[in-house]
Order: structure tokens, then C-alpha cells, then sequence
């Protein structure tokens, strides 16, 4: 039997605005939609799609700042990458994926959503660092952060922050990687529990400083 998709939030337009809302409102029917068809997303995760995946991708969002420029490694069905996208038009988002099928989604979603300040790369991380550099990049399910240090910090400007959504075990994440935190020359490392607008929970947010 089909899993429903989460409805949203009641008050999504006074929160978030008019224009924002609507993109984000046709961002969750694009999804529920194609998602499961596309391999993007489980028949099980639609009853969360609000929760776990949309208003999730917004734990990251009070650690930019404007006109600032992000790149999501392995951004997949967009998260958080086209979220944050929508919500803060002036960031420039790059969106990493090796895969040309969920690339090909991407470029669907940002045309659709008239997201002029998305670009969508098809490539691994590891063949940008001469060509992508950037204020923060920030990665969602992708791996641990001993395999995300190197794939993310080369792409990070100077002052540059990583900002991973974590769950419990961030902490022992950054114990078993302080030996390659100090190889690429981390200033610090905290973890953040961090509420998320909307969701029944919030989420934890590890970010390290270049």
C-alpha cells in the first residue's frame, strides 16, 4: 500500500513568504510525484517528506550568511542543497552529483522552480578543487566525516566552513577523523543540536572550521 506524502506545514506562507513557499510547495509535489519512480527517495520516506528531508535541510541555514556561496557534495534529490536554494535566493548553491540520472532531476527541479542561483555539476568532488570554491559545503547522508574531509575541504575558500547533517554518533564521527582534521589544517570542530521550523524534531548539524 502507498504511503500518503506528509502534509506541510499549515502556516508555511507566513513563515517563509509567498514566492518561497510556493517553490517549496511545488518542490514536495515534484517529489511525491517522481521521487519513488526516479529511485530518489523510498515508499516509506513520503510520510516524512515534510519532516525528515524538506524542513531538515533548513538546520543548516542559520550558520550562512547572505550573498554567501555553498556547494552540496552528493546533493542527490536535493537536500538540503535546493532547499536552502529556494529559501535564500541570494546564495549561490552548487549542486556535486556523479550520478547523471539524479543530475538530470536537478536540472528538472531548478528549471522548474526558476532557480537562477543553482548550477548542477556532474562530477565527483574530487575533480573541482581547482574549479569550485566556496564560503561553506555541506553534505546529507552522503558518508562519515573521516570520507567527507577530503572530498569537501579542498573546495572550501579561506574561513570556509563544512556543515554536515549528523545524527547521533557525530560525536564519535569526530573523534575517529581528528587524525585527518589536523592533517587539513581544521581550526575547530562542534557539533550543534540544532531545532528545526515545522518538524516534529530537530536535528544535529557538525561543522568544521577552516
Amino acid at each position: 500500500m502507498a504511503v500518503r506524502p506528509q502534509l506541510p506545514p499549515a502556516d508555511g506562507e507566513k513563515h517563509f513568504g509567498a514566492e518561497k513557499w510556493e517553490k517549496l510547495l511545488l518542490f514536495a509535489d515534484l517529489l511525491a510525484e517522481e521521487g519513488e519512480r526516479r529511485g530518489l527517495l523510498g515508499p516509506r520516506e513520503m510520510g516524512k517528506l515534510w519532516d525528515r528531508h524538506l524542513l531538515n535541510s533548513l538546520a543548516i541555514d542559520g550558520f550562512l550568511f547572505g550573498g554567501c556561496t555553498l556547494a552540496d557534495v552528493g546533493a542527490g534529490a536535493g537536500f538540503p542543497g535546493l532547499v536552502i536554494a529556494i529559501v535564500r535566493p541570494d546564495t549561490e548553491v552548487s549542486l556535486i552529483e556523479t550520478m547523471e540520472r539524479r543530475c538530470e532531476w536537478l536540472n528538472l527541479v531548478k528549471d522548474r522552480l526558476k532557480l537562477d542561483n543553482v548550477r548542477v555539476l556532474n562530477a565527483r568532488a574530487e575533480e573541482l578543487k581547482k574549479k569550485v570554491r566556496v564560503d561553506f559545503v555541506t553534505a546529507r547522508a552522503v558518508a562519515s566525516l573521516k570520507k567527507l574531509i577530503p572530498l569537501t575541504i579542498p573546495l572550501l575558500k579561506e574561513e570556509g566552513s563544512l556543515l554536515a547533517i549528523k545524527g547521533a554518533r557525530a560525536e564519535e564521527e569526530v573523534k575517529e577523523a581528528s587524525a585527518l582534521l589536523q592533517k587539513f589544517r581544521a581550526k575547530w570542530v562542534d557539533v550543534y543540536d540544532v531545532p528545526v521550523w515545522g518538524a516534529a524534531e530537530g536535528t544535529r548539524v557538525l561543522r568544521v572550521k577552516i
